[in-house]
C-alpha cells in the first residue's frame, strides 16, 4: 500500500516553532543517533523494543516522531516493515540519507504526529520516543494512534516527564559531547520556552498519560519508570540526565 507524502497546514504559530527549533537541531540530532544505533545503548534500545513484540512475526511498525530513523532503520533490519513519520523535513531527509546509506527498506515521511495520513487499523506497532512531550496536542495524537493501530495491535510510548525538569541545568557532570554541552545557550532556552507553553509539561507523568489513554480505549495499559537503568549504562553522550519512561498500551 502506497501512503501520501502530506504536510498538513500547521494548527498555529507554537508548531511552527517547534518546527523550526528542531530543524535547527536536526544536523547535530542526526549525528548523534547515526553513532547510537551502532552502540551498547542501540543495542539496549533495541532489546527493550523487541521484548513488547510478539516474536517470530514480521510486523507493520508506525515510528512516530521518528526523527532521523534510528528505530526504523533498526527494527527494518530484522525483517520488520518500519513506516517513519517526523514534522520536521530536515529530520525527514536526514533519515532518508541514512536509509539509503544502510541499504535500509524503511520509509520516511514528513507528516504531523497529530494527524497521521494512514487508513484506520493499519499498523500492528505504534512506537515512539521523546515525542509527547512536544506535542500542543497530545489527547489527539494519541486518539490517532489508537485509529491506526489494528485490533491487538501495541502502543510503546517512551518519554519522560521533561516539562518538570530543566535544560539549564548543570551539566558538569555530563562529558563534552553531550548535546547539552554542545547546545548554544539560546537553543536551550528556546527548549524552556517551548516547554512553557506547552500545556502536557503541567500534567504530571506518565500518571496523566495512563489514565488518558484508558479513557481513549487503550487496554492493559501499563507504565515503566525504570527503562533509564537499563539503557543508560554509563554517562556518556548518549545518556539521558532526565529520567524516562515506557507506557505500554494495547488495542483488544
Amino acid at each position: 500500500m502506497e501512503f501520501k507524502e502530506t504536510l498538513h497546514p500547521e494548527s498555529g504559530e507554537l508548531k511552527n516553532r517547534i518546527v523550526t527549533y528542531w530543524s535547527k537541531r536536526s544536523h547535530d540530532f542526526g549525528c548523534q543517533r547515526e553513532k547510537e544505533q551502532v552502540s551498547e545503548t542501540g543495542e539496549a534500545w533495541l532489546n527493550e523494543i523487541l521484548q513488547h513484540l510478539p516474536a517470530g512475526k514480521s510486523l507493520n511498525i508506525l515510528d512516530v516522531g521518528c526523527g532521523t530513523g534510528m528505530f526504523s532503520l533498526m527494527l527494518s533490519k530484522l525483517g520488520h516493515t518500519t513506516t517513519g513519520i517526523d514534522l520536521t523535513n530536515h529530520m525527514i531527509l536526514h533519515a532518508k540519507e541514512l536509509a539509503k546509506k544502510q541499504h535500509s527498506s524503511a520509509r520516511f515521511f514528513c507528516m504531523d504526529a497529530e494527524r497521521p495520513d494512514f487508513p484506520d487499523e493499519t499498523f500492528d506497532v505504534v512506537l515512539t520516543r521523546n515525542l509527547t512531550w512536544t506535542l500542543p496536542h497530545p489527547e489527539q495524537a494519541y486518539k490517532e494512534w489508537f485509529r491506526v493501530l489494528k485490533k491487538g495491535g501495541i502502543l510503546l510510548n517512551f518519554d519522560a516527564d521533561y516539562g518538570h525538569d530543566s535544560c539549564n541545568k548543570d551539566a558538569s557532570s555530563l562529558p563534552p559531547t553531550h548535546a547539552h554541552c554542545t547546545m548554544a545557550r539560546e537553543m536551550l532556552q528556546e527548549c524552556e520556552d517551548i516547554k512553557e507553553q506547552l500545556s502536557i509539561s503541567k500534567n504530571v507523568r506518565p500518571t496523566w498519560d495512563a489514565a488518558l489513554l484508558n479513557q481513549i480505549g487503550y487496554q492493559n495499559v501499563c507504565t515503566d519508570t525504570q527503562i533509564s537503568s537499563r539503557i543508560y549504562k554509563h554517562c556518556d553522550e548518549f545518556y539521558n540526565p532526565t529520567p524516562m519512561f515506557l507506557i505500554c498500551a494495547h488495542k483488544l
